[in-house]
């Protein structure tokens, strides 16, 4: 009955194989293997479901498929063939070779398998000479790079090929094979700081899409010396090492989505200890005082980036917890740092601030009150085990820890404000001879006062505290902290004087015909202030910032709505666009909590306000890192106010600056292009596309270049009846270098992601082939790249057009192009050029010699 059954589902699998529908026609043979015990049956079960994994590009399936039919008849010619195709595209033509020699041995006639014969004999021959090419070439980096007599040209030359050389599969394997991970742990040990900024750049590239390879240098190189190197104070070296750690947790949790190479796709690694103990010793580095504030900003953006989930969806919280329990006490220890305590761990101006990003990414990750409430209970015991009235030091840092907690998870913050002694600290600090112990105090007391309920204990214990200080510290930054109180009017008399430090206020347009009609009348003609001018001015807002106006401001911000007017929230929206103004200072303006403080008078407030703060929004999100301005979920609120912005009525500057910080967002995640999206800001993106202003058009372009690798925008290029395709294509062969570089980046990706945009790009206009063969031969590198894309795309796309291509002009300057020498450079541009020659070659319209 079963057998019976076995050879109808066999028959279904047949018919589903003629229908070309692969999925179920394997869902037939593999149901049939499990009913069956005929050994005639099994092997043609396996040789059919191969069959089938060929067709659907599953080739590491069809090999296993086929090598299963193999063992039941060592003969069967159809499984040997089938699995010699699946080992060509799996890359082993030695093997594969094996097999269509054996199938030539048995049918000798057969032309199909004289033609593989010649094709494997051919194909494994270019790869022996290469391979013996690299290795030589790779012996030769090595001796010059360890050779202390070598010429410093040389040496530069060698330590960049290299580099480049581990960034192509082939060459990282061969660097692997060739005892490279040895010979550049020897560049390490020269600690000379070139050397060691090649070798960790070369490591960086052979770590990145293999896991295997990523394990064992990782064991050879050691997590504890990877580390100690990102630990130094120089900046290239940090970021190199954050970039090597990044490519090895890439490749470790499978978020580098390379396809395996080689005997990979056979090995099912564990990697969670290696993830682990590589969290450890990021932890241990932000408690280190032999870290640089460097190097501990590096551990905290790699922990930033990689413990918290990326999509809430997934369920697996681990890493999240693992850092809470093992984690903490050491993050919250440097949030804790005050920098004039002689026992501070070295810091930069952004490290605490970070440090309370990771709190609140942590926090946020947390997914039931259980774990919230274990959280806070481990804030708690630590700040109340930093009280100590022996030692005021200690003191100082619980209370700079509430700080910063109050600047990270502000629900958490509030709950601690509540312990016992904490907000008494506070004000008893105040009263205190030392600046240090002032400054923290009334650092923290800004943030508490948010609160109506901690603003009256405020003003009840500590206001004539601080007027005493205002009267008497000569520190400015105490001073600007000590002005900010719960008292509404208060609120909006400090902004008001900010709003005129800063000159922030709108200024009417001087027609100069009026006023000399006013001097012609003898009227009174009101005259610019000498220290209104943009001279003094700039030098106010710069004396405000290093005062640390920013976290004050923040403060106010988050002030109940009974405390802040919508008069305030204006008066401040007009400061922090003063203070975003110069592209330099917003930096710092991100690093004390403005990009977060900016987001709320963006979306609540008068009309005025809430455009004021979208600008300032759009001058942060245009230069900053969006993980760090707006951490967590608030990203996501900063769309709908920059795409505001794109509004006609808006004038020119801010449509060009909202542009330019949508595509810094639109570049970080599709689901913030999702939001972009649905905030309904393509047609507007298009509009400007049109615009004859050149910057506008520019920014326009380059946003849509983010944009189009989402499917929805690719769907509406796809639809019948615009000229979306066509637009791009002509912005190609612009003059403007930089509008050219974003639509052929556009059009690349395009391109890549949907062949019909392929054929559709010939049939927009005439001058579609002049224009790529123009980007192929663009003096700029990454124009001429992106044109060698869209060029090996459409060779890709289809066999008619390729030959269309071929019998042009374009095949010339393929070729041109292909025999190059790759340097650094245009090692990109080279490789590309050689996968188009390598395409048409399969095809069959061009041979090897040419």
């Amino acid at each position: 009955m079963a057998e019976a059954e076995a050879a109808q589902l066999k028959e279904e699998g047949n018919h589903y194989f003629q229908l070309q529908d692969y999925k179920a026609a394997t869902k037939s043979y593999s149901q049939a293997l499990k009913l069956t015990k005929d050994k005639a049956l099994l092997a043609t079960l396996y040789r059919n479901r191969a069959a089938c994994g060929l067709k659907m590009e599953s080739y590491a399936q069809a090999a296993s498929d086929a090598s299963r039919a193999i063992d039941i008849n060592s003969s069967d010619i159809k499984a040997l063939y089938r699995r010699c195709q699946a080992l060509e595209h799996l890359g082993k033509l030695d093997q594969a070779f094996k097999d269509v020699q054996r199938c030539a041995t048995l049918e000798p006639r057969n032309q199909n398998f004289q033609e593989m014969l010649r094709r494997l004999n051919t194909s494994i021959q270019e790869k022996l000479r290469v391979q013996f090419s690299t290795d030589s070439r790779v012996q030769t980096m090595f001796e010059i790079l360890l050779d202390p007599n070598s010429e410093t040209d040389k040496r530069e030359k060698a330590a960049n090929n290299l580099i480049v050389l581990s960034r192509e599969e082939a060459g990282a394997e061969r660097i692997f094979q060739n005892n490279g991970v040895a010979l550049l742990l020897q560049l390490l040990d020269t600690k000379r700081p070139e050397l060691v900024l090649a070798a960790v750049r070369t490591l960086s590239g052979m770590s990145s899409g293999h896991q295997a390879r990523t394990i064992a240098i990782l064991h050879a190189v050691r997590i504890d010396r990877i580390c100690s190197i990102m630990a130094v104070e120089n900046e290239e070296m940090s970021l190199a090492v954050c970039n090597l750690l990044q490519a090895i947790i890439d490749s470790l949790s499978g978020e580098d989505k390379r396809e395996p190479r080689g005997k990979e796709e056979a090995l099912v690694l564990d990697t969670k200890k290696d993830l682990k103990q590589i969290t450890t010793h990021l932890l241990d580095m932000l408690v280190s005082k032999k870290v640089s504030g460097r190097g501990r900003d590096q551990a905290l953006n790699l922990l930033n980036k990689n413990v918290p989930r990326k999509d809430l969806a997934i369920h697996d919280n681990s890493r999240t917890i693992y850092v809470v329990d093992n984690g903490l006490r050491k993050i919250l220890k440097v949030v804790g740092q005050v920098p004039d305590l002689p026992s501070c761990l070295p810091l930069t101006d952004n490290t605490r601030m970070l440090a309370s990003i990771l709190i609140n990414k942590l926090y946020d990750d947390l997914r039931c009150d259980p774990e919230r409430e274990h959280f806070r209970k481990i804030c708690e015991e630590y700040i109340t085990s930093k009280f100590d009235p022996q030692d005021m030091d200690k003191n100082v840092n619980a209370i700079q820890t509430v700080s910063g907690i109050l600047q990270g998870p502000f629900d958490l913050g509030n709950q601690l404000l509540g312990m016992k002694g904490v907000m008494e600290m506070m004000v008893a600090l105040c009263g205190s001879e030392r600046e240090v112990d002032q400054l923290v105090a009334v650092e923290a007391l800004i943030h508490a006062s948010t609160k109506l309920s901690r603003a009256t204990f405020i003003i009840t214990n500590g206001v004539s505290l601080l007027k005493q200080i205002y009267k008497t510290t000569k520190n400015e930054k105490i001073k600007i902290r000590t002005l900010v109180t719960s008292d509404k009017t208060i609120l909006y008399s400090v902004a008001t004087t900010l709003v005129n430090c800063t000159n922030s206020y709108d200024v009417k347009e001087v027609i100069p015909e009026l006023v000399q009609l006013a001097k012609f009348s003898k009227q009174h003609v009101p005259e610019e202030h000498p220290k209104d001018k943009k001279d003094f001015v700039d030098m106010r807002v710069k004396r405000l910032l290093k005062a640390g106006v920013i976290s004050a401001l923040a403060c106010m911000v988050k002030a109940d709505s009974a405390i802040l007017t919508d008069q305030t929230k204006e008066l401040l929206a007009r400061v922090f666009l003063a203070l975003c103004d110069n592209p330099r200072d917003r930096g710092t303006i991100v690093a004390q909590g403005g990009g977060k403080a900016l987001i709320p008078l963006a979306l609540e407030g008068t009309d005025v306000g809430k455009v004021k703060a979208a600008h300032a929004l759009a001058k942060i999100a245009a230069v900053s890192n969006p993980d760090i301005a707006f951490p967590g979920e608030r990203v996501y609120e900063v769309v709908r106010p920059l795409v505001g912005l794109l509004d006609t009525q808006r004038d020119g500057l801010q449509n060009y600056e909202a542009l330019l910080g949508l595509t810094n967002l639109s570049g970080r995640s599709d689901k913030l292009r999702q939001k972009i999206f649905k905030e309904r800001a393509l047609p507007d993106i298009e509009n400007y596309m049109f615009e004859n202003h050149d910057q506008l058009r520019q920014a326009a372009t380059e946003c849509m270049c983010n944009m189009v690798v989402n499917k929805e925008v690719q769907e509406r290029f796809l639809a019948d009846g615009n000229d979306r395709l066509k637009l791009v294509v002509l912005l190609c062969g612009e003059d403007d270098e930089k509008v050219q570089n974003a639509a052929a980046g556009a059009l690349a990706m395009l391109t890549a992601a949907q062949k019909e945009l392929c054929l559709k790009m010939t049939q927009v206009t005439p001058q579609w082939l002049e224009i790529l063969q123009r980007l192929c031969l663009h003096d700029q590198l990454s124009v001429q790249h992106r044109g060698l894309v869209i060029a090996y795309n459409l060779l890709a796309a289809d066999a008619e057009l390729a030959k269309k291509l071929v019998e042009s002009e374009l095949l010339e300057i393929l070729t041109v192009v292909g025999k190059q020498e790759p340097d650094e450079k245009k090692a990109a541009v080279v490789q590309t050029a050689r996968e188009c020659l390598i395409k048409c070659m399969d095809y069959g319209f061009i041979k090897p010699v040419s």
